[in-house]
């Protein structure tokens, strides 16, 4: 009997979790993009080359060619035309709200500087296998900041888990740059748990692409390295030398670009009608007040946290809070944005036992997050297999089925994330603390 459970224990996480990714890939493909593309066909709007990337890339290549502004509206309407096919109509009832200006830092084209002398169609090919081994990576890397030895087999039902959820799905259709930053991140906390604390502060100064996506993070580490600043100011002043370095040579390149970056960005939020999960969900003002309230709760836990090293659970565990709260305070709800969740909700799964322990209360809540989490796999199967029995236009009519939940889901996890933090931590021994 051991004999069998150890053989049909892995066989049967891997076979769930392949059916749940080939359910998710089945309903993007044969469900959710042929709804978009009819509708997008039938309001007679534009769906252009569906690559976030592309923005970023063009306004790269303008501004290192040829010197010219990316945030600028010439620079704006040729991305548009590159992107949906048009310069987008505002007389036009159907055309997009989002015009996919150049939102990012001026230092994102240094990074994409290799490719601007290659077709943009081999450049978003390449950035999607680019982000695809960053996003298989980042599980193992996560798993050792957590300190969880996991088996081979259960690496890889994570591994398969993440590729086949609807985050990462999105992100790697999109060639979103989040799921870069993400990696960024993890990568960073890892060089930080092994004392590489310079080669920490370089990554996270990069991850700044996104300065929305990581100001919780480098708050919490800023706080983290005051718990003992002796041994902990070198990743502190290698980011901010980076950082200087980046903001230098943006400048350089494009003066006076931080006024013309946040007005871009300020454009974006109001076009894309970005607004955080919190407010989407309850709205105001008791959205806000929650918002503070989540945030004084983190900040706390962080404060009280600062002194354990880099390489305890503690820290990671931290971390992991510190990046689920992000999603709760970022204007912003886009589901690929939720792959910042992975390492709380490994967090959660590796102390499962002990919250499960802890009583009625943490046991709802931790079904709760468990189904809204199962939940776009589970209907995604369904819509999935379904599209291979009914007609398709039946079942495109379900095709935000999946979505429900996509709310939820951030919510929930940085509930349950900062009720176990503050619980207490662990079932290990007590870790090692820094003076």
């Amino acid at each position: 009997m051991p004999q069998c459970r150890a053989f049909y224990g892995p066989f049967l996480l891997l076979l769930i979790a392949v059916l749940c990714a080939a359910g998710v890939w089945t309903y993007a493909n044969r469900v959710l993009i042929p709804y978009q593309t009819a509708d997008a066909l039938l309001q007679d709007r534009p769906r252009g080359n569906l690559s976030d990337l592309y923005p970023r890339w063009l306004g790269a290549r303008e501004l290192l060619l040829h010197g010219r502004d990316p945030y600028s509206p010439a620079v704006s309407r040729e991305i548009q035309q590159g992107y949906y096919g048009r310069a987008l109509d505002p007389t036009r009832p159907g055309d997009p709200k989002d015009q996919q200006g150049f939102a990012y830092p001026v230092y994102v084209a240094f990074i994409l500087a290799p490719t601007i002398h290659l077709r943009f169609e081999i450049v978003q090919k390449g950035f999607f296998y680019v982000l695809l081994g960053l996003t298989l990576a980042s599980i193992p890397l996560w798993l050792r900041a957590l300190r969880w030895p996991a088996p081979w087999w259960v690496q890889a039902g994570f591994i398969v888990f993440t590729l086949g959820s609807l985050p990462v799905m999105q992100g790697l259709k999109l060639q979103q740059i989040t799921l870069l930053v993400a990696a960024l991140i993890a990568i960073a906390v890892v060089l930080l748990m092994s004392d590489h604390m310079v080669a920490a502060g370089v990554v996270l100064a990069l991850a700044t692409i996104k300065p929305q996506l990581v100001w919780l993070l480098l708050l919490w580490l800023m706080i983290w390295t005051w718990g003992d600043w002796r041994s902990r100011y070198r990743w502190a002043a290698s980011f901010l030398a980076t950082m200087t370095v980046l903001v230098a040579a943006s400048e350089w390149f494009l003066p006076h670009w931080i006024p013309r970056f946040w007005q871009a960005f300020r454009d974006y939020e109001s076009y894309t009608a970005g607004i955080s999960v919190m407010h989407e969900l309850i709205g105001t003002p008791w959205s806000s007040a929650l918002e503070v309230l989540a945030l004084a709760a983190v900040l706390q836990k962080c404060w009280k946290e600062r002194r354990p090293a880099a390489n305890t659970r503690t820290f990671s565990s931290i971390t992991a809070l510190t990046l689920a709260a992000t999603l709760l305070l970022v204007p912003t709800y886009a589901p690929y944005n939720q792959v910042l969740l992975i390492p709380a909700v490994l967090l959660l799964l590796h102390e499962r036992r002990l919250i499960w322990r802890r009583g009625p209360a943490d046991r709802v809540l931790f079904l709760t997050a468990a189904t809204l989490i199962f939940w776009p796999w589970i209907s995604s199967v369904a819509l999935g297999g379904l599209s291979f029995l009914l007609p398709l236009e039946t079942v495109e009519r379900g095709w935000a089925i999946p979505l429900w939940t996509a709310l939820q889901i951030p919510l929930g996890v940085a509930s349950l994330t900062l009720l176990h933090c503050y619980r207490g931590f662990f079932t290990v021994p007590a870790e090692p603390r820094t003076s």
